[in-house]
């Protein structure tokens, strides 16, 4: 994400924060403010300075130089005095390689960072979707601690009088007392939610403003490899430049001076070369061949693991696709109109005030089962988008 982009989204969720948190304005505030993030970006910088430093050659060298001083009378007056310069050229190919590796090893920093950004999208999606589900949950859990506490006040004035035994005031304070204890298990749960996403802005998130997806949407990528391969590129790039490592680089001097003692001017051009007798980088190019043939393996590995994961994550989808579907569709419906039903009858004197509270809490407990599958469809869906490299339109 370019530094512009950066801006004008955090311009935007700054505009927008009167109105709540949107999942948009917290990207931004993530991605401005995320110091592994910013990390990662730096190393774009360090390896684009290496890439620019391997390009150069080496530089020339200034020489000075007295020869053939007498041992009597040391000094300039009757010696050889030469001043010139030399210059190591490197074997064709290898400056050129350097080249390669170095751009090759900004693409590596740069596919490091987009996966760093992935991870982070991902974690501060799951965030803010745990963050909105929690807090409706709670208030699921808080209208049922407002309707319990309705029916125990109409279950006591039943038994006063005399229209109902003590026994329904003991189930209603029971059922008071359990939505209680779910509106404390729902506030903690909410409150851990909101810290985890706080973490990942750096500041409180406040309120949120948005919606959980309801449904699953038509998905087709491939799974993201990228910084595999431009790794197992770069693997190949160094084992091609070890082989060179082999030939020498030859170094070109040329020198002029004077002969003081005989009164001639002198000109010298020399040319040396190193003999690989000793060092022929053999073990460069045997840890260089190994790196590379390691990178192929860990591309196939990746690969494969993508792969499946990919897959798995497909099947979770689908699998949450269709529970959101069922409670939607007819869970939540059926759960509903029961409701409607007893409340009818017990109106009338058909059922009784106990089977009215079940009937109640079975409502809500449908509710929270609907909002846990949809907070289910959520995450993998920020899981899929991670593995495949891609995000999915609203």
């Amino acid at each position: 994400m370019s530094s512009k982009l950066v801006v004008l989204l955090l311009v935007s969720a700054g505009m927008a924060r009167a109105d709540g948190l949107t999942l948009s304005n917290a990207l931004a505030t993530a991605m401005a403010g995320n110091p592994e993030l910013r990390a990662a970006r730096l190393q774009i910088a360090v390896a684009t300075g290496r890439a620019q430093q391997t390009r150069a050659w080496p530089n020339p060298e200034l020489e000075l130089s007295a020869s053939d001083m007498p041992a009597n009378a040391i000094g300039l007056a009757r010696a050889k005095n030469m001043v010139g310069i030399s210059q190591t050229v490197p074997f064709p190919g290898k400056k050129a390689l350097d080249g390669r590796i170095g751009r090759q090893e900004i693409t590596v920093a740069e596919s490091e960072s987009r996966d760093r950004e992935r991870e982070l999208i991902r974690a501060v999606k799951s965030a803010f979707y745990r963050t909105l589900a929690t807090g409706k949950k709670l208030a699921v859990a808080q209208q049922l601690l407002e309707l319990t506490d309705s029916l125990g006040k109409a279950a006591s004035q039943r038994v006063e009088s005399g229209a109902a035994g003590n026994q329904e005031r003991l189930r209603a304070e029971i059922e008071h007392e359990r939505a209680r204890l779910d509106v404390a298990a729902a506030r903690r749960e909410w409150a851990d939610a909101q810290r985890d996403l706080a973490r990942l802005l750096g500041q409180p998130p406040g309120e949120l403003a948005g919606e959980l997806r309801t449904d699953v949407p038509a998905l087709i990528a491939e799974p993201n490899r990228r910084t595999a391969q431009a790794n197992r590129d770069r693997a190949e790039l160094e084992w091609q430049r070890a082989r060179l490592d082999a030939l020498p680089d030859v170094t070109f001097g040329v020198a002029g001076g004077r002969d003081t003692a005989a009164n001639e001017n002198l000109v010298e051009f020399r040319v040396s070369l190193p003999l690989p007798l000793f060092d022929r980088g053999q073990g460069r190019h045997r840890e260089a061949r190994a790196r590379a043939e390691l990178a192929r393996a860990e591309l196939t590995a990746t690969e494969h693991r993508l792969a499946q994961e990919l897959a798995g994550v497909d099947h979770r989808l689908q699998v949450a696709g269709e529970q959101v579907a069922a409670y939607r569709e007819r869970i939540v419906p059926k759960a509903e109109e029961a409701l409607r039903l007893v409340q009818t009858g017990f109106a009338a004197g058909k059922f009784s005030f106990l089977e009215l509270v079940d009937t109640q809490r079975t409502v809500a407990e449908a509710r929270l089962g609907y909002l846990d599958q949809l907070l289910e469809l959520n995450l993998a869906l920020a899981e899929w988008e991670m593995f495949a490299g891609t995000q999915v339109k609203e």
